[in-house]
């Protein structure tokens, strides 16, 4: 397959500025950067969790299975033939998506990576559907790995590790990753919403750091509005 650098460099674009716009807000009826199909942990068929954005009206998404981009794929699929049957009809953008497991300050972490290439060679040894070792497993190299093939990554819930998210966010930012996942139920509430005294510690952190804002209700059940 021939790769477009310019269409991935433009999509990119796109959506950095999308991040730059995020707010408490933003998820999850405008904007979700963090769902789950059954293609890794999650419940929803790619078809069915479209339908769902649709109906939603949601703007723009990305589905972030584990180490797999087939989700993305068969949704993108579903998309184009929807945009096909529904002239004129708003359609959501579809952004490529995968959250990859890291090493970082001797602790795993998940970095989520968004509007990357999937054909790119940097990107092969995190869509295989488990998790990588050695340098392949280190934050860094995957963050450039993501960079390298025109993608955003991304700090998955900063605050859910065995180490503060005053650490990590630091520590990630000094590697070159482009943002965090500012805005996350910590808890799971009902109805869906992000956690005030955690957001705003790690909007803080952003600012401080110069990282891109991001949202999304990490589902790996049924509904795009609730995570479990």
């Amino acid at each position: 397959m021939t790769v477009n650098i310019v269409e991935v460099s433009t999509k990119s674009e796109q959506l950095k500025q999308v991040f730059q716009s995020i707010d408490a807000k933003s998820c999850p009826r405008y904007f979700n950067f963090h769902m789950h199909t059954v293609f890794s942990d999650g419940r929803l068929q790619p078809s069915a969790l479209m339908n769902q954005a649709i109906a939603i009206g949601l703007k723009g998404l990305a589905i972030t299975d584990h180490h797999s981009i087939s989700g993305y794929q068969a949704a993108q699929n579903w998309l184009e033939n929807w945009k096909w049957n529904n002239p004129g009809a708003n359609a959501p953008t579809l952004w490529s998506g995968v959250e990859i497991n890291a090493h970082l300050l001797n602790i795993e972490v998940h970095i989520l990576g968004y509007s990357f290439d999937p054909q790119h060679s940097s990107m092969k040894p995190y869509i295989q559907r488990k998790i990588t070792t050695g340098e392949e497993y280190q934050a860094g190299n995957i963050i450039a790995a993501i960079q390298q093939a025109g993608g955003l990554a991304v700090l998955a819930h900063p605050a859910r590790y065995k180490r503060s998210h005053f650490e990590l966010i630091p520590a990630a930012a000094q590697l070159g990753i482009n943002g965090v996942e500012t805005f996350y139920a910590y808890n799971n509430p009902n109805p869906w919403k992000p956690s005030d005294r955690e957001s705003v510690q790690v909007q803080q952190l952003a600012s401080e750091y110069g990282l891109l804002n991001t949202c999304g209700t990490d589902t790996h059940g049924l509904s795009l509005l609730q995570r479990l």
